[in-house]
């Protein structure tokens, strides 16, 4: 169900393979206690978030050249003074307020968007960053007091949403890392679970009756919405959208939410022809579709259903502020502006066209991924979808 295998690698190192078979371990036990079949969101979290052992929370490098796949924020700090841009018309309009950003990565993107907003004279009272892994938390903090030390001391670190929060959020790359469950349809177009068992002592899918509370209906609504799923066609639904979205919702009073990634409206993310679904897993900067290599060393994702996370924005009392490539979003910015302000400081790196290539390009980064803005308390119009606002696709 994974046609497209990694192109060859160095196979791990002898303690990275011993922490990929105790995850294994971990993973097979679960199979077991689950009689045999473990739904897919249930192994990808384990291989994600199991304490000690999952890929982000485990203390192998994941950013960057060294890791396994490399984010915008990390191509140039001007993605961050973008969001910075976007993030001080917020601020202002408000009154001022705090930042709140989701799974701040290697830090790269707090320490951007800070420096922007120093320079936008629009700081806010408390950079927040909820991040669950201890070893991302120091290395977050490793790099903002080396590079913005002035600014260090207004970021603080959490474990779970704020009681109350007036500002802006910020979530780069967060939602293709939330759990979710995998389907199938099957010859009679009945919907089925596509859930990971054990075979030959290989880990492998196997399509049997839905046992996930909620995934039934949430096929059937996709069926009735006119989406052509027919008889095989695999792919993946994020059933944890609606509480993640009702939690930040209840602790919104005021603001903007910045949603950042990779993923389409539903009507191109459920198309006919891709009938596999859109899991992509990352590995020593390969792309691939075999979330079964590599236990708790690689990255695994999936793209993301912007109809949907605007479906759960809104029966969570938010309002869908706007919807862009990212390529739209930065030129509304300004990205053309702040390049022209880094040549003319001097401070401009020289592979500074090419970051910004990527960024913007539609082979790369500039349509692929997306952004979606949400609102309470806050009106438009906002200069990141002043080029382009397609809300109309979602």
């Amino acid at each position: 169900m994974h046609p497209t295998a990694p192109a060859a690698t160095p196979p791990p190192d002898p303690a990275a393979a011993r922490h990929s078979a105790r995850l294994g371990e971990l993973i097979r036990a679960e199979i077991a206690a689950a009689g045999g079949l473990l739904p897919f969101d249930r192994f990808m979290d384990l291989a994600l978030y199991a304490p000690g052992l999952g890929y982000y929370v485990a203390g192998a490098a994941k950013f960057g050249a060294g890791g396994d796949f490399v984010t915008a924020p990390q191509l140039s700090p001007l993605f961050g003074g973008c969001i910075a841009v976007q993030a001080a018309e917020a601020l202002k309009r408000l009154g001022g307020g705090d930042v709140l950003e989701f799974g701040a990565g290697d830090g790269a993107l707090a320490v951007a968007v800070l420096t922007g907003l120093e320079h936008l004279g629009a700081l806010p009272g408390r950079y927040l960053i909820l991040e669950p892994s201890p070893d991302l938390q120091e290395r977050q903090r490793a790099l903002l007091t080396a590079r913005v030390p002035h600014l260090a001391g207004r970021c603080a670190w959490l474990t779970g949403l704020p009681r109350a929060l007036r500002g802006v959020v910020l979530a780069n790359e967060v939602l293709d890392a939330m759990p979710v469950h995998r389907f199938s349809i099957g010859a009679g177009g009945e919907p089925l679970e596509v859930c990971v068992g054990e075979r030959d002592g290989a880990l492998t899918e196997i399509a049997a009756p839905v046992r996930s509370p909620g995934l039934t209906a949430a096929i059937t609504a996709l069926q009735q919405a006119g989406l052509a799923l027919t008889p095989g066609y695999t792919s993946e639904i994020n059933l944890r959208l609606h509480p993640w979205c009702a939690a930040l919702g209840g602790c919104l009073d005021a603001g903007l939410v910045l949603l950042i990634d990779y993923g389409y409206p539903a009507s191109a993310y459920y198309q006919p022809d891709r009938t596999m679904g859109t899991l992509m897993c990352h590995w020593r900067h390969q792309a691939h579709g075999d979330p079964y290599r590599h236990l708790g060393l690689q990255d695994i994702g999936a793209h993301v259903d912007f109809s949907a996370v605007a479906q759960a924005a809104l029966a969570a009392d938010l309002t869908v502020a706007g919807f862009a490539t990212q390529a739209q979003f930065l030129i509304g910015c300004g990205i053309d502006r702040l390049m022209a302000d880094a040549a003319d400081g001097g401070a401009a790196d020289p592979n500074l066209a090419q970051a910004v290539k990527q960024l913007l390009l539609p082979a790369a980064m500039g349509e692929r991924f997306k952004v979606l803005a949400l609102s309470r308390g806050l009106s438009g119009p906002w200069c990141g979808f002043s080029m382009r606002d397609l809300r109309d696709r979602l």
